[in-house]
């Protein structure tokens, strides 16, 4: 990383571009391996003094990407919003997951521009060793390479795999037909209580997606402010240029050199602008998101207000359900003890029957 700031002087950023970065499994060569946890920058950077390009990327102050581009690199797309390449030495495969399929062909498209350029400054490199005669001049006339990167190669076609993507599911049991309404209002309570938590789980990714959004649209503006000072000093530069008339064609050159450089520049401050209203429409969707999270948890709130309710109206109910036990065993016993005395009354009446009889037969 120290080297990386150390070499942000003569480095500048060519092209950049956001997607999600993977490396390749080191033990199964198949599977994929995120490195980041969100979108992230990934840029083309060129070092003039050496004449080298190199692809960097950082989450935080981590270096997730470092791979110089050399002229036996291959880009290769294996969906149409994902893309790899291979690194030898690093002995690692990196893969770029794209939001859409035109980011995906733009970067493939630098990608295969900047590995001819490498190739040219390596053939230039190569005819310089080839005219030096002194051993001394033979070894500082190798090829360049950057401190931090080795050169890369392209991967087989074994190495070329595309992320996985594994889904789990639970089966929900039914409620049956005889539970009890409680039951029903605890099933619903418990539905409601995992809604929340995955909304509270999705604010939290939204949060900290405003927040990176927020920044990155503060750094862009603070480069686009550098931008636009670096243009106007440059007309500066060339007004006075065109006041020297005696140096006309030192100040034509040095014009053409400069119109191309504003050129440069303002097609950086469009792609920037873009990248902001992108940001911004990301900065909306997050609202809406949020907007539809109030929503679900006002929804939750009237549900558990709900669940209250009827709590207390099965409390009622089995109140009403205990008493009227209590009457029908209090009526349970006044009936079983009138009985008694029926029995009593009618046992009497029989005996009153026999002795009637008995007279009857006597007289």
């Amino acid at each position: 990383i120290h080297d990386f700031y150390a070499l942000s002087f003569r480095e500048q950023p060519i092209f950049s571009t956001r997607a999600h970065v993977f490396q390749i499994d080191p033990n199964t060569k198949k599977n994929w391996v995120p490195t980041s946890k969100h979108a992230v920058t990934v840029s083309y950077f060129y070092d003039s003094t050496r004449n080298v390009y190199r692809i960097i990327s950082l989450d935080g102050s981590k270096a997730i990407i470092n791979s110089t581009i050399t002229p036996n690199m291959t880009f290769t797309k294996t969906s149409q919003k994902f893309g790899q390449w291979a690194d030898s030495r690093a002995n690692t495969v990196y893969g770029l997951g794209f939001s859409s399929e035109h980011h995906l062909s733009k970067f493939a498209e630098k990608f295969q521009e900047f590995k001819e350029a490498a190739r040219l400054a390596k053939e230039k490199s190569q005819e310089k060793m080839e005219l030096t005669s002194t051993p001394s001049q033979e070894s500082a006339g190798g090829d360049i390479q950057s401190p931090l990167t080795p050169e890369s190669i392209n991967g087989t076609d074994d190495e070329r795999v595309t992320p996985e993507v594994t889904q789990n599911s639970e089966p929900r049991a039914e409620p049956t037909q005889n539970a009890l309404p409680f039951t029903h209002s605890s099933t619903i309570s418990k539905h409601w209580e995992a809604e929340l938590a995955t909304l509270k789980g999705n604010n939290a990714k939204l949060t900290a997606a405003l927040l990176e959004s927020t920044a990155n649209v503060k750094q862009w503006k603070q480069q686009l402010a550098a931008y636009q000072e670096e243009a106007e000093r440059l007309h500066k530069r060339v007004t006075e240029l065109e006041c020297v008339s005696s140096q006309a064609n030192a100040v034509h050159t040095h014009k053409t050199e400069l119109n191309q450089t504003i050129q440069e520049l303002e097609s950086t401050l469009k792609k920037k602008e873009e990248e902001i209203e992108g940001l911004k429409q990301e900065i909306e969707n997050a609202r809406e998101l949020q907007a539809q999270r109030d929503s679900l948890t006002q929804k939750l709130q009237e549900v558990e207000i709900r669940n209250k309710d009827l709590e207390g109206q099965l409390s009622d109910l089995e109140q009403r359900l205990e008493k009227s036990q209590n009457e029908q065993e209090a009526f349970r016993n006044n009936l079983k003890t009138l009985l008694e005395i029926l029995d009593g009354k009618i046992f009497e009446l029989t005996e009153l029957r026999d002795n009637l009889a008995k007279l009857i037969e006597c007289s």
